[in-house]
């Protein structure tokens, strides 16, 4: 556990150490407040309108504010999730300094799930940004805190799978380039894969359609935890650190 954290320090002292981790900072926490501001007005408007109107417009803040919002980033996260696990593996193969980890007293597993957890880490500080957003609903508002949380908690499940993908993809090549674009590629045919379902009902449509992020999330998004949709998570979490480690094997045998 000491050996993890270490190397999770290191990989998380190297996103600041360079302008990429305030950059990841700073464009999610603009995305997302122009997305919370958006939606907020949105609400908002209609609400003048029907009281203008003498109609009655019940509110609900989590169903009308927070799970849109939660929906939206959680499409955004694809664009930026390859920037945080493309220089995992790739910059220590372009370095030559993956050769000092292969061959290190280190194990593989220590090596991966410290690499990962830093890539966990830093996606957790650009979801924290969405909770500041959310502070001021619960200030000015009458939200729930448990469904936001719920959403979060979704959101950093559902991060964790693409992260641990993303790391096995950096982990096959030198190149961070390549690393993120087949990384984006992977996150975005995981988050597509399902609209087949909508025009096809045939078996492989159904599995590809289980198999889509969006089928795993909508339940989150309302505040519901199903235990299938936590399942699904851990697995393409264990699939992707799993499948690292193959790599990771297969570069110590080499080296």
């Amino acid at each position: 556990m000491k050996n993890i954290w270490i190397i999770c320090r290191k990989e998380l002292r190297s996103y600041f150490v360079s302008p990429i981790g305030y950059i990841l900072l700073v464009t999610f926490a603009v995305i997302a407040g122009f997305f919370f501001w958006t939606i907020v007005n949105g609400v908002l408007q209609v609400t003048m309108e029907a009281q203008l109107e003498g109609e009655p417009y019940p509110m609900n803040i989590n169903e009308q504010i927070i799970r849109p919002l939660l929906l939206n980033l959680s499409v955004i996260q694809l664009l930026l999730i390859p920037l945080i696990t493309m220089r995992l593996f790739a910059e220590e193969k372009r370095t030559g300094t993956i050769e000092l980890l292969a061959t290190s007293p280190i194990t593989d597993v220590e090596v991966i799930l410290g690499k990962w957890l830093a890539a966990v880490l830093m996606y957790s500080c650009m979801l924290g940004t969405v909770v500041l957003d959310m502070l001021f609903l619960f200030r000015y508002g009458q939200a729930a805190w448990k469904p936001l949380a719920v959403g979060c908690l979704g959101m950093l499940l559902q991060a964790g799978g693409l992260l641990a993908i993303g790391t096995f993809i950096s982990s096959l090549t030198r190149n961070q380039i390549i690393a993120g674009a087949v990384t984006f590629g992977a996150c975005l045919l995981l988050f597509v894969m399902g609209w087949v379902s909508a025009y096809d009902g045939a078996t492989w449509a159904t599995v590809l359609s289980y198999l889509s992020l969006n089928s795993h999330f909508d339940s989150f998004a309302k505040g519901v935890i199903d235990t299938k949709d936590v399942i699904y998570d851990v697995t393409v979490i264990f699939v992707g650190l799993f499948f690292t480690a193959r790599s990771m094997e297969s570069l110590r045998w080499r080296s």
